[in-house]
């Protein structure tokens, strides 16, 4: 957009000088739609108020409405913004808008339309939600959980009864392919339409014509219940390999399927949750989040942060003798809490990756903490013999008082408690999972301050033994 044009923006008065300023709005936010031009137009629709986004959603015509309707950030904010501002509410439950709404949500896909309802007020979905063209479809994932696999899946797949000839399925195919779209993958049921097993496609094409897919189909399948978490769905598909998970209810009959699609976004969703956790923030934390959600979301965190630094400064307190007896002590304290924080979150952070993704554990646990051991060892000892170098040529230039027992004293010191934080990060999370805690809340503050306390109580022992 040229810098010599005014910056766009909505008239909310009511006489005909505002009325003919917006259509000039409009005609130059339909422009930019039509040029793919839509950088410079949502960096300025991003200052307008919600209200405004929400008007201009309800005048532009609906093609062009549901292109910005897919662009503007006012989804993930509409439930947090109805409840800050009347005005945003009011305008939301406008006739005229909602109608707008339900115009564009009958346009997006099933499970799109269901993410997108989520984030929008419970007082709008009792108006919206009757209107729409897939309710009952919508009406039917709802009543699964948020995050199970019965609110993603999908309900387009491929089924066949486990009497039918390969002839037969295969022509089946041909003539539902519009319906059916892409798969890889054929489901193979009984009378009850109960899950018995499943059949490749390519197996599917080699097959003699009058070959009865039942005696061919593979009846080692895995399933998962509508009910099931979508994390440990991903979890599932990652140990088998399993490019399309079928989804049963509780009769063990087939109702859905996962696909390679929707599970590649169950990993991106779960990656970003995890990542808020790590840093110390619920992951229903947003930009748009009032003060209040703010210090609620956060301060609980700092808090734990908060004690456990101060456990630590009781610790370092609690040597006291020693700090006077040598004060250099006090210029390592910083160097072996870092250390311990840094090597704890390291183990953390790929724990709680592996248990994401369904890798970790699938060989001997003892296995792998032996690794985990031999590389923090490993990590410490390189650690610490650079730390040594420093101490020694900073003996050369400052007054030192016995380097050679301090450089012993800081190099075990790293050694040890890079080997105690690796070996706690690694294992917490792994315990949190087996007890029903999402382990990626074990990083960030938990982690890193009680690390802290045994960094800060195992350097002050070794300083106690060797150095003092």
């Amino acid at each position: 957009m040229a810098k010599n044009k005014k910056p766009l923006q909505w008239s909310s008065k009511a006489d005909t000088g505002a009325h003919e300023h917006n259509k000039q709005v409009l005609k130059a936010v339909r422009h930019l739609l039509r040029a793919e031009n839509t950088g410079d137009l949502v960096k300025q629709l991003k200052t307008w108020p919600p209200t405004d986004l929400l008007q201009i959603l309800t005048a532009l015509p609906l093609p062009e409405a549901r292109k910005l309707f897919a662009l503007l950030p006012i989804r993930p904010s509409a439930k947090i913004l109805a409840e800050l501002y009347p005005d945003f509410r009011a305008e939301l439950l406008n006739e005229e808008t909602t109608a707008r709404l339900v115009e564009i949500l009958n346009t997006l896909k099933e499970s799109d339309l269901a993410d997108t309802l989520d984030e929008f007020p419970q007082s709008l979905l009792d108006i919206i939600i009757p209107q729409l063209d897939a309710r009952a479809e919508i009406e039917e994932r709802i009543r699964h959980g948020e995050d199970t696999a019965g609110r993603l899946m999908s309900k387009k797949f491929v089924a066949f009864n486990e009497d039918y000839t390969a002839e037969k399925a295969i022509a089946a195919i041909k003539s539902q392919y519009e319906r059916v779209g892409r798969f890889r993958t054929v489901f193979v049921v009984d009378g009850e339409h109960r899950l018995v097993g499943r059949l490749d496609v390519t197996r599917l094409l080699t097959l003699e014509p009058k070959s009865r897919i039942g005696d061919v189909m593979d009846a080692n399948v895995l399933a998962v219940s509508a009910e099931m978490d979508q994390e440990d769905v991903l979890r599932k598909a990652a140990k088998r390999q399993i490019s399309s998970m079928p989804v049963i209810d509780t009769d063990g009959k087939l109702i859905g399927r996962i696909t390679t699609e929707q599970m590649n976004q169950i990993a991106r969703e779960e990656l970003s949750e995890d990542l808020m956790l790590m840093g110390g923030v619920s992951p229903e934390a947003r930009p748009s989040d009032s003060v209040k959600r703010i210090i609620k979301g956060r301060l609980p965190w700092l808090l734990t942060g908060l004690i456990g630094s101060s456990i630590a400064a009781l610790v370092v307190g609690s040597f006291e003798d020693e700090l006077q007896k040598a004060a250099i002590l006090a210029a390592f304290i910083p160097v072996v809490m870092s250390m311990a924080g840094n090597s704890g979150l390291q183990a953390s952070a790929v724990a709680v990756q592996g248990i994401a993704t369904g890798s970790i554990w699938t060989v001997s646990t003892l296995f792998r903490l032996w690794k985990e051991l031999c590389g923090a060892l490993s990590n410490g000892a390189i650690a610490g013999s650079v730390l040594t170098v420093l101490i020694s040529i900073g003996a050369l230039i400052f007054d030192v008082h016995d380097p050679v027992w301090l450089a012993l004293t800081a190099a075990l010191s790293l050694i040890i408690v890079t080997t105690i934080a690796a070996m706690v990060g690694a294992t917490v999370p792994v315990v949190l999972d087996k007890i029903g805690i999402d382990p990626a809340a074990a990083t960030g503050v938990f982690i890193t301050t009680s690390n802290d306390v045994l960094g800060v109580l195992v350097y002050f022992t070794m300083a106690s033994f060797l150095y003092l």
